[in-house]
C-alpha cells in the first residue's frame, strides 16, 4: 500500500499538479516520466524500450482515422450541413409539445453521427439550436440545458474520435466501438427528450406548428446527402466493405464531392484553410497518445497498474464492482480534466485491472466515454459550459445553473449500460461478426 501510494504521488500527484499550473497536457506528462525517471524509483525503467515507445508508439494504422474523421467534422460544417440537419429534425418533431426543444436532441443525435467531437456540436450546431428556442419564446435555462446536455452525444454515436483514441490504446476494434455506442447513444437522447417533455409540460409550453407532409419531405430531399454520410461510415464498417479508417476517408471524399459540386459551398481556398486547421488538431492529439504512450509503459515498468488492480479487486472481485469503483475515479477525474487527456492517461493503467475483474474492454470502454463526457458539462473545466458562454448570450453562471437537471438522464442511461452490458455488447459483437 506505501508502494502505491508513493508512486501514485509520483506518476499522478506530479502530473496533477503541472496540469494544475496550466501546463498543457502532453508537456505535463512528458515533464512527470522525465522526474520519475530521475527519482531513485527510476533506476529500475528500461530506457531501451522507452526510446522504442517513442518512436514506434504512433506507428499504427488505427491513428489514420483520427485525422479523417476531425476533417470530416470540420467540411460538414463548412458547407451547411448543420442547418440541412436542424431543418430536417425540425420538420420531424416540430409539431410536438416543446417541439423545438425535441428538435435540438433530435438534430445533435443525428450530427453526431458526423462529427465525432462533443464540442463541434456545441459549437457549431448549438448556435442554430439555441437561437431557434429563443426566437420560439423557450426561457433560456431550458434552452440552454436541452443544447449542452444534447451536444455529448456526439461522441458516443458513431464515428467519435475519443472512441478512437481509446481503441488505439487499449488494443481494441474501434469498428466494434463504434457499434457499441449507438445504443447508449440513443438512450442518452431518449431520457432528454423525456426530461424535456415533463418540463415544458410544467412550464405550460404549448404545441406549435402542425405536421406538414411537404415541408418534411422538402427538409429531406435538402437533407439526404447529409444523411448518407453516417449512413456510408457506419454501414461500411457493419457490412465489412470496409475499415473504420477506411471509411472516414470515403467519407471525407464524400464529404468534399458533395461541398464542391452538390451544394458549391466549398472552394478549394476553403478546402485547403480546413485541411490545415484539421493538421493543427491531429498534431496536438497525436502528440498527446504519443507521450501518454509512453507515460502508461514508464507506470507499466514501476508496476502502479498492478499495485492499483490488487487494492481495487482486494476490495472487491466482483465486476460490476469494480465497474462501478473505476466510474468513481473517472468521475472526479472528468471534473478537471480533458477527455482525451483522462483517456490517454487511465487506459494503460486501467487495462490490467479489467483484465484481472474479468471486464469486457469494449464495455468499459463505452462506460469510460459516457462517464468523461459528464465533465464536459461539470465545472470548472468543462469545455462545453465554456462554448456555450461564447455562442449564446448567456454568463457562465447561467449555463452552469441550467445544465443541473440535465445530469439526471445521462446518469441514468450511464448505469443502465454498466449494469445491462448487452446495451453494448450485443450491437459490438453480433452486428460485427454478422
Amino acid at each position: 500500500m506505501n508502494e502505491l501510494l508513493v508512486l501514485s504521488g509520483l506518476l499522478l500527484g506530479v502530473l496533477l499538479v503541472l496540469y494544475a499550473l496550466g501546463v498543457p497536457v502532453a508537456i505535463a506528462m512528458g515533464s512527470t516520466v522525465v522526474i520519475v525517471m530521475l527519482s531513485p524509483y527510476g533506476n529500475g525503467i528500461n530506457y531501451g524500450v522507452i526510446a522504442q515507445q517513442l518512436l514506434y508508439g504512433l506507428n499504427s494504422f488505427t491513428m489514420l482515422a483520427i485525422p479523417f474523421y476531425l476533417l470530416l467534422g470540420r467540411l460538414m460544417n463548412r458547407i451547411g450541413m448543420t442547418q440541412r440537419i436542424f431543418d430536417l429534425a425540425n420538420s420531424m418533431v416540430g409539431q410536438f409539445r416543446g417541439g423545438i426543444a425535441h428538435v435540438n436532441i433530435i438534430a445533435s443525435m443525428i450530427f453526431s453521427g458526423m462529427s465525432g467531437l462533443a464540442v463541434a456540436d456545441a459549437a457549431g450546431l448549438g448556435r442554430v439550436e439555441y437561437a431557434a428556442m429563443r426566437d420560439q419564446g423557450y426561457e433560456k435555462d431550458i434552452s440552454l440545458g436541452v443544447t449542452g446536455s444534447s451536444a455529448i452525444i456526439g461522441p458516443i454515436i458513431p464515428p467519435s474520435v475519443p472512441i478512437i483514441i481509446y481503441a488505439v490504446l487499449a488494443g481494441e476494434s474501434i469498428g466494434q466501438l463504434f457499434m457499441g455506442g449507438v445504443v447508449p447513444g440513443i438512450l442518452i437522447g431518449l431520457f432528454l427528450m423525456m426530461l424535456v417533455f415533463v418540463f415544458v409540460y410544467l412550464r405550460g409550453y404549448e404545441t406549435e406548428d402542425s405536421f406538414s407532409l411537404a415541408q418534411f419531405w422538402s427538409c429531406l430531399k435538402n437533407a439526404v446527402f447529409p444523411l448518407l454520410a453516417p449512413v456510408l461510415i457506419v454501414g461500411g464498417i457493419v457490412t465489412g466493405l470496409f475499415t473504420a479508417t477506411e471509411a472516414g476517408a470515403i467519407a471525407v471524399v464524400y464529404t468534399v464531392l458533395l461541398g464542391a459540386f452538390v451544394y458549391s459551398e466549398l472552394t478549394l481556398g476553403e478546402l485547403v484553410e480546413e485541411l490545415q486547421y484539421s493538421m493543427v488538431e491531429t498534431f496536438s492529439l497525436t502528440f498527446i497518445v504519443g507521450i501518454a504512450s509512453l507515460y502508461g509503459l514508464v507506470a507499466l515498468q514501476l508496476r502502479l497498474p498492478i499495485l492499483m488492480a490488487n487494492q481495487i479487486t482486494g476490495f472487491s472481485s466482483d465486476p460490476t464492482i469494480v465497474m462501478l469503483l473505476l466510474v468513481g475515479v473517472l468521475l472526479i477525474v472528468g471534473t478537471f480534466m480533458e477527455t482525451i487527456a483522462a483517456i490517454t492517461i487511465l487506459v494503460p493503467i486501467f487495462l490490467p485491472i479489467l483484465k484481472i475483474a474479468n471486464i469486457d474492454p469494449i464495455h468499459f470502454g463505452i462506460v469510460m466515454i459516457l462517464t468523461l463526457m459528464l465533465g464536459l458539462l461539470t465545472p470548472p473545466f468543462g469545455v462545453i459550459l465554456f462554448v456555450l458562454e461564447k455562442v449564446t448570450d448567456a454568463s457562465l453562471e447561467e449555463v452552469m445553473r441550467a445544465i443541473v437537471p440535465y445530469y439526471v438522464p445521462i446518469l441514468l442511461a450511464l448505469l443502465l449500460t454498466i449494469f445491462f452490458p448487452d446495451i453494448v455488447m450485443i450491437p459490438a459483437t453480433e452486428v460485427m461478426s454478422g
